[in-house]
């Protein structure tokens, strides 16, 4: 119910919720941009590091067991990708809100979104 009040502007905690609404979704999409990179990193490094296992000729069976780790952050990659265009889109929505454009929260938030493309 309280989702319902925060946008009456009538209700004078409104801005309030709006502004700590933003701040709490401006972190979640640097997070998980930040998540998302982390990723992307594993798996880049993880495939190097591997090359280098089979050129030294290190055991199959740890081979194997390297090649289900990067596995594993692969299929965060999409995942991720997912969850941090869900948070855009939502940060997006509280942006379209000009009654904060002076607030420093929403400049932080502007800062944020115009980084990340998706």
């Amino acid at each position: 119910s309280s989702g319902i009040n925060a946008e009456c502007p009538l209700r004078p905690g409104a801005a309030v919720d709006n502004k700590r609404q933003l701040k709490i979704k401006t972190g979640v999409v640097k997070r998980l941009n930040k998540e998302l990179d982390m990723y992307k990193k594993e798996v880049v490094d993880g495939e190097i590091k591997l090359g280098k296992m089979k050129e030294d000729g290190k055991d199959e069976y740890d081979i194997k067991k390297f090649i289900e780790c990067i596995d594993e952050s692969k299929a965060m990659v999409p995942d991720t990708r997912r969850r941090l265009t869900k948070a855009v889109e939502d940060l997006d929505i509280l942006l379209e809100n000009d009654d904060l454009s002076g607030e420093a929260e929403f400049k932080a938030a502007k800062e944020i979104r115009d980084l990340i493309s998706i």
